[in-house]
């Protein structure tokens, strides 16, 4: 597993909190690894929460019809990488 810059280990965090991934640490999550199916095991309700929770701590929005929104929660590093792009200062 690579290691996870500083944006990646907060993203971590707020999957693990917010969706209450109690049996989980932030050096469990494989940053390249998938969140959903064979990955973290991630579903739907967990993205929309997520993506609320997100919203809310970084003042961006997340579309469902957005056409990369896949690519965008393909992995931790990819939801980061996002996070690190389009938050508010």
């Amino acid at each position: 597993m690579s290691s996870m810059s500083q944006i990646e280990i907060e993203v971590a965090e707020l999957i693990i909190s917010d969706l209450n991934l109690e049996d989980t640490n932030v050096e469990d999550i494989d940053p390249d690894a998938e969140l959903f199916n064979t990955g973290l095991g991630l579903d739907s309700i967990d993205a929309l929460e997520l993506g609320m929770s997100l919203s809310m701590k970084y003042g961006f929005q997340l579309k469902s019809d957005d056409p990369e929104i896949k690519k965008i929660f393909s992995s931790l590093r990819a939801l980061a990488r996002h996070v690190e792009t389009n938050r508010k200062q």
